[in-house]
Formats: C-alpha cells, structure tokens, sequence
C-alpha cells in the first residue's frame, strides 16, 4: 500500500520535490501556492505540465499509425481506466499504454531529483489509486488535504528568499489539460485525425452511455473524462463557483504564464526526459 498523507508530518522535513496539479488555479492563487508550499519545507515545487507534453507526444506517435477500424481510448484519467476495467472488459485492449501525466512527471522528477520524495497534489482521489502502483510517487495529496494543511500554517521558513515560481519543466499549452478535451486540444491532432476520428467526451454518465451504445463507427480516438468539465470538475476542487468560471480561471493562468520570462533551464525540453520508458 502506498504511503498516504497521515504519514507526511509537517513542516516537511528533508528532501521533497512536489508536483502541482494545474488545475490548482481553481483553488488556489498563482504563484502564491509556490511560495506557501516552499514554506511548508518543500525543496523543489514543479508543475505537472511538462509531463503532459511527454505524454501528448507518445499519443500523436500512436494516433498517426492507428489504422482505419483501430479504436484507442485515453488512459490519462484513472477513473476512465476504472471504469473500463471493471464494466467495459472488452474494452481493456484498446486503453492506450501510455503513462498518465503524473506518472510521466514523476519518473522525469526521479531522474532530476534522484535523492527526494515525490508527492503529487491533486484534484482526485482517483490518483491515489493510481499511485499506489507506481514506484515513483511516493505520497499523494488532494487539494482539500491542502487547504487544511495551509489553514494549520505548520510553515518552516520565512518568506524571505523564498522563490514564487516553479523550479523547472514550464510548459505553457499543456496548462489547459485539466479541462475535458484538453488532451485532444494540446496533442496536435488535427492533421491526422479528422473530426468524425476523434471525439472528446467527459462526465461519468455520458462515457457510459457513449461505450453502451458501442457504436464507434469511423472513430479512431476517444478522449475522455470521469468528470464533468475534467480535471477542474474533480471531487477534490474546493470551489464552489460555476464550471465555467473554472474554465476562465485555467485559461487565465495560460496567458498570464506566456507573458512571464522563463530562463531556458526551466523549460521542459524533452532531452531532459531521455531514457525514460513511458510505456504500462
């Protein structure tokens, strides 16, 4: 079993290199969340972005070779995954094996930051789950959990000094990837995928409904998500405002991050991801 966030004390003590979610802005102000995490005693804060971009390019590796009658199912959302296995077994085989954005990020932050922990905070309870069958994350925390976690104010240094921005791996167009089809929008499908090839698809009961009626005619890739509007409509998001201001909010914090200057070595560059195996 995977250690939870019961047995993570706080102020974090050692070496730990934190993942952030980017759906964070819906909860959380930008880059204020940087610096109240560095404060907690976290050494390294990243941003999961730069693994998404990893996983978009197996994707568009794949979907350029799918053939005509060849379905491929998303695999970046655990609770789809869930799903699949459990009341569409038929299904299973075309999951694609590609690793989720956590996980991705998880194996680059291991090879950057081979002495620290890795803890991933996240929207989803289904991301525990997940990471209770990789190796690389070592805890997970979900956005409620931090919120209480803030509200204690258990800080360990002084803001003096502290940096408000992320360590490494800034990718901007993958910040939309907690919205539904966000995957789809960021993958550069466009040339090798006609729309009737392609759907994207979120909410629990319309992916159900959908993979009932199993009618995929032309279809070659379903981008789908447990929750209603993705990521931002996770269980875990604290805010009670409409999905549409979450929406507002992830695109906000995508033009806001393209105006800033970002130095070269914080850029996710994909030598950076070399040797790394993002294959189930």
């Amino acid at each position: 079993m995977k250690k939870s966030v019961k047995t993570l004390s706080f102020p974090v003590r050692g070496k730990y290199v934190v993942m952030l979610a980017p759906s964070f802005v819906v909860d959380f102000s930008y880059p204020e969340i940087i610096l109240k995490l560095r404060r907690l005693g976290f050494d390294k804060v990243v941003e999961l972005t730069f693994g998404a971009k990893l996983v978009n390019r197996e994707y568009h590796k794949l979907l350029k070779k799918c053939p005509s009658g060849c379905l491929m199912i998303s695999s970046v959302c655990p609770g789809v995954v869930s799903l699949i296995n459990n009341k569409f077994s038929k299904l299973k085989k075309n999951l694609i094996l590609i690793d989720s954005p956590m996980v991705a990020m998880a194996k680059v932050c291991k090879k950057i930051y081979p002495k620290h922990n890795v803890v991933f905070i996240s929207p989803c309870e289904f991301k525990k789950q997940e990471a209770e069958g990789c190796k690389e994350i070592d805890f997970v925390i979900n956005f409620n959990e931090l919120k209480e976690i803030f509200a204690k104010k258990l800080f360990k240094r002084e803001d003096k000094n502290l940096s408000t921005s992320f360590d490494r791996f800034y990718n901007d167009y993958t910040k939309i990837y907690p919205l539904a089809g966000g995957l789809s929008k960021t993958a550069h499908l466009k040339n090798i995928l006609t729309n009737k090839e392609s759907i994207s698809i979120d909410g629990i009961k319309r992916v159900e409904t959908f993979l009932k009626k199993g009618n995929f005619g032309k279809l070659k890739f379903l981008d789908v998500n447990f929750c209603v509007g993705g990521c931002v409509g996770g269980p875990y998001i604290n805010s009670s405002v409409p999905l549409v201001v979450k929406k507002l909010k992830v695109r906000g914090y995508l033009r806001k991050s393209k105006q800033e200057d970002i130095p070269e070595i914080k850029k996710g560059l994909v030598k950076k991801a070399k040797g790394i195996s993002l294959k189930k």
